[in-house]
């Protein structure tokens, strides 16, 4: 079971999911998306808690607003850091989680230390906190699916991408090729009419020196 919740302190709403159980985390942390980012209480247990950023949207540039709902949120889903004020918080983004076969059900590394952030949660602020749970909702999704359909979408744009990208060199190509051809036979009309001009002397010579030898 996955709980989602809503954040609507930006527009278009905050799109936070939850794992209910360290098993469900290990789903999430397997089947994240690469716009994850991954909140969890510094040094204490707590529940695992994503963002789903907007695509184009930076992990280190998350509204003020919305940080502190994830941050409330994971506070909020830790049994022993809800207990306690200045609760420090660490996010990063899901794609610099590490995770190896000697670690424990549940439990993550980081890939890169100074790709983690973190923020103090200095008190519980309910207001916050019901807010979000007002919007939770509990489903039973199939996150293999849910990301398969979305690296499939991934690589969909990008062939896309690829063939627009071709499509715009060609025409390129096609202009600079034309360019080049108007420059190299940018005198062939001018000479045609030289030689048809000469030409037309040539004949009214002769023509003279026909009358000539004529008389």
């Amino acid at each position: 079971m996955v709980y989602y919740f809503t954040s609507d302190v930006v527009d278009p709403p905050a799109f936070i999911y939850v794992g209910k159980d360290k098993v469900e985390n290990e789903e999430l942390i397997k089947h994240g998306w690469d716009r994850d980012v991954w909140f969890h209480a510094d040094k204490l247990s707590s529940a695992h808690i994503y963002l789903r950023m907007r695509e184009g949207d930076s992990w280190e540039d998350i509204p003020e607003d919305l940080l502190t709902d994830c941050a409330q949120l994971t506070k909020a889903n830790s049994i022993e850091g809800n207990k306690k004020d200045n609760v420090p918080i660490v996010y990063t983004p899901w794609n610099n989680l590490k995770k190896d076969g000697s670690m424990a059900v549940g439990q993550v590394g980081f890939k890169d230390p100074k790709k983690v952030k973190r923020i103090m949660v200095v008190q519980r602020q309910n207001p916050i906190v019901n807010r979000l749970n007002k919007t939770k909702k509990e489903e039973y999704p199939n996150l293999y699916q849910q990301k398969e359909d979305h690296l499939r979408e991934i690589r969909k744009r990008e062939r896309i991408e690829q063939q627009e990208k071709k499509k715009e060199e060609r025409k390129v190509e096609q202009e600079r090729q034309e360019l080049k051809y108007q420059k190299d036979h940018a005198y062939d009309e001018w000479n045609d009419e030289e030689a048809v001009a000469g030409s037309s002397n040539q004949h009214g010579q002769s023509y003279s020196d026909f009358e000539d030898d004529f008389m």
